[in-house]
């Protein structure tokens, strides 16, 4: 079995236009996410499904710097994108992730997949009941599942989302959810890139962990927000939205 992550990534975000490239510590925010994810043992590889757009060029010249893998299609039907993205690089299994979670928690990543391996099911993730903070979302599930629920609706919402079909639908898919840790219950937190304010906290965390171990986790996260209280507040005015 063959499991790929694919990170739906683009540049024409409507709160924060070029949000997946903008630098952060030296780095191109979406390949500090990809540094994270190869810290995850259980993945055979990694594809960022961007768009047909000329202003998305970009996106797939740092995915051949970073020795990923990339795919374009459409803007509009990203569920489609997704799915001939992870169907062109052989994926089996699907971990869907989205441009926007640089700080992704590799363990957490990791103990999506070994769940879903373990339960048998069709659909796993990590925010059907929501504990975590936002920004570790995490979904897998099989490339058939996807191709499946992509046979059976033709509706814009349901393609926009990618998964959206499947979770929203138990009678025909087996489902499971990753609860987080009582400690690491958090499920207002916006650790996610969607807003100047967003980028700001992200940049200070990056900042204060990165060095010292790239692959730093949740844990170090909410420890260094608790020392730091004040962090909280850089973002926590921001609404964000829910499917």
């Amino acid at each position: 079995m063959t499991t790929i992550a694919t990170i739906e990534a683009r540049m024409t975000s409507s709160r924060l236009p070029g949000k997946v490239l903008m630098p952060c510590q030296g780095q191109p925010i979406l390949a500090l996410m990809v540094e994270r994810l190869r810290f995850v043992p259980s993945l055979d590889g990694i594809v960022v499904a961007t768009t047909l757009n000329a202003a998305d060029d970009p996106v797939e010249r740092l995915c051949k710097d970073l020795g990923i893998g990339c795919w374009r299609g459409s803007e509009d039907d990203v569920m489609a994108r997704v799915l001939d993205a992870a169907t062109a690089h052989k994926a089996d299994v699907i971990v869907e992730l989205t441009g926007d979670c640089p700080l992704i928690d590799p363990a957490i990543v990791e103990t999506c997949i070994s769940r879903y391996f373990e339960t048998g099911v069709d659909y796993l993730s990590n925010v059907m009941e929501r504990g975590f903070p936002i920004g570790m979302d995490t979904q897998v599930f099989a490339t058939a599942i996807l191709a499946d629920a992509a046979s059976r609706t033709v509706d814009p919402v349901d393609h926009e989302h990618v998964s959206l079909f499947i979770y929203r639908h138990p009678e025909l898919y087996r489902l499971a959810n990753v609860a987080a840790l009582p400690h690491q219950r958090d499920p207002e937190l916006r650790l996610t890139l969607d807003t100047a304010q967003d980028f700001q906290l992200i940049d200070k965390i990056f900042a204060a962990l990165r060095q010292g171990n790239p692959r730093f986790s949740l844990d170090d996260i909410l420890s260094l927000l608790t020392a730091n209280a004040d962090w909280r507040k850089i973002n926590d005015h921001v609404a964000h939205r829910y499917v």
